[in-house]
């Protein structure tokens, strides 16, 4: 596991090798990489699950947790340095846990992919993501330039499969769905491109864990 230290994003650089140095990302030639973007407040056993579920399915080299400095679509978050903190308690052997978005500056998902693949043009990179995140696809920014620009795994979470198999993503995109047997060639598809991943179900949520830290804080400080 590597986790990058803080610091100020960097302008992009000529060339590439200052941003590699500094993202702190080390990656080879024709390996298959998938990207897993959160904000992780907190991470949980659910987030794990995702990123092992589509690292082990469709054989990826590397799967990179992007913890996002602050979902524009979500209310603000823990500080960041903080949710990197829980991440890296469910990262394992191959499983790399990043700030890079801070670094590169990027805001939106749509940012992040482009500059990652400008700075690692030989790498087949796959956005990875639950199916609670592709039901509500549509509301990111620049969401057809994204699925047209990286392959796009998705692993089935409950409570989220009907919400996601008829989001207007699916629907603009079905004609792209690759069928799950063949979820092991999706890092080298040809996007718009994605694959559904079935399994068993996590039911953890950060949601959930950030109701129960508030009743334990709210009966500590009434006991106090």
């Amino acid at each position: 596991m590597s986790v990058t230290r803080p610091g100020r994003a960097p302008r992009l650089a000529v060339g590439g090798a200052p941003m590699a140095l500094r993202l702190g990302l080390h990656l080879e030639p024709g390996m298959r990489v998938g990207l897993f973007g959160g904000s992780f407040n907190p991470a949980h056993e659910g987030h794990a699950h995702v990123a092992r579920t589509a690292l082990r399915r469709l054989g990826l080299d590397q799967m990179i947790w992007l913890a996002a400095p602050q979902n524009p679509l979500k209310a603000a978050a823990a500080p960041l340095e903080a949710r990197l903190a829980s991440a890296s308690a469910w990262t394992r052997a191959r499983h790399v846990l990043s700030d890079a978005e801070r670094r590169l500056g990027a805001r939106y998902t749509i940012d992040t992919v482009r500059r990652l693949t400008l700075r690692f043009p030989a790498v087949r990179f796959v956005w990875v993501m639950g199916a609670d995140s592709l039901a509500g696809l549509h509301r990111w920014r620049a969401w057809p330039q994204l699925m047209a620009e990286i392959p796009i795994a998705v692993v089935a979470r409950p409570g989220s499969t009907i919400r996601a198999l008829t989001s207007p993503a699916v629907r603009r995109f079905a004609s792209a769905r690759l069928p799950e047997r063949e979820a092991r060639r999706l890092a080298f598809a040809r996007p718009p491109a994605w694959v559904w991943l079935t399994g068993p179900w996590n039911w953890t949520s950060s949601t959930a864990l950030r109701d129960l830290n508030a009743r334990r804080d709210g009966k500590a400080d009434g006991a106090s």
